[in-house]
């Protein structure tokens, strides 16, 4: 097994990006970003981007590395934080994993393995012309098993199942295949605290976004709507102009819209890490604790 790595996680808006600094400078090491969002260039509000001063010299990996209209995945990024896991412990410095995409950390920590997929358009084009309630019978017909992991009215990931199933192996015999083993020796650090002021900051934070220029963020990179369809324009703080571009809701409702889709994202993040991956959970104000825990995991003290 590899060195080892430190991965932060916690809900948005608890803290994890200072927290990494303070330990990258405290154990001489370098972060990655594991969020799906700073990925992209130009996306710099909406997705709260550590900026150059609050990284404070320590390097950052997988941040502004896309443009913000070309798509990018969970195979993608499994690859370049793989790679950029190589490159710190080449350096001899201690690898430090932050952010809050679940899905995108286990890709990359554990033994996940994607195939590369040749889409058939004919049959998705086919699959298009149905409503929800079609696809989910058609894909309980197909491969039942995965829709215990999938709402009947989440369309996106039905038709992703539905597609794997159709190029040869459905989504629940991969899922089958993968055995779950993590690759390296990882201390996972979570954050926590109170709902109440966990809410309240994030919808400060919220605030401060549309203070720093949100709007004119959004409307620079996505008033064409034909942009709509970008991967990057689902995130959180960017798919909620859809509606105001429309003149269907006003700025007060598109900011309302943001703060509560960012509090139900923060909920669905702690369930995730909470049943996915064995986290070490702190109060956000516990960070002489944390350092002092690491560096004996670091000694094989504990």
């Amino acid at each position: 097994m590899d060195k080892k790595i430190i991965a932060i996680v916690g809900p948005t808006g608890i803290g994890k990006t200072s927290l990494s600094i303070e330990l990258a400078k405290a154990l001489n090491g370098e972060v990655i970003s594991c969020d799906s969002m700073q990925v992209y260039k130009k996306m710099d509000i909406g997705t709260a981007k550590v900026t150059k001063e609050e990284m404070d010299g320590i390097f950052h990996y997988l941040i502004d590395i896309q443009e913000y209209d070309q798509p990018y995945n969970v195979m993608i990024f499994q690859d370049v934080c793989r790679k950029s896991i190589q490159k710190i412990q080449n350096k001899n410095k201690q690898v430090i994993l932050c952010g809050g995409t679940g899905l995108y950390l286990k890709a990359a920590l554990y033994d996940y393995t994607f195939e590369e997929e040749t889409q058939d358009e004919d049959y998705l084009k086919e699959l298009n012309q149905k409503s929800n309630e079609e696809l989910y019978e058609l894909l309980k017909e197909i491969d039942e098993k995965s829709l215990e992991k999938i709402h009947k009215n989440n369309r996106k990931r039905i038709l992703r199942a539905l597609m794997m199933a159709h190029s040869g192996m459905s989504k629940s015999q991969r899922e089958q295949q993968q055995k779950h083993i993590p690759l390296y020796d990882i201390y996972y650090i979570g954050l926590d605290v109170d709902r109440n002021i966990l809410h309240q900051r994030i919808n400060d934070r919220v605030d401060k976004m549309f203070e720093q220029g949100l709007v004119e963020e959004v409307t620079s990179l996505f008033k064409d709507e034909k942009t709509w369809e970008y991967t990057s324009f689902q995130g959180i703080g960017y798919k909620e102009f859809k509606d105001y571009f429309l003149d269907q809701i006003t700025l007060e409702e598109t900011k309302e819209r943001i703060k509560t889709h960012s509090r139900q994202y923060a909920k669905r993040q702690y369930t995730w890490f909470k049943n996915q991956m064995p986290v070490h959970w702190y109060s956000i104000d516990q960070k002489e604790q944390i350092l002092k825990d690491v560096k004996q995991w670091l000694k094989g003290e504990i």
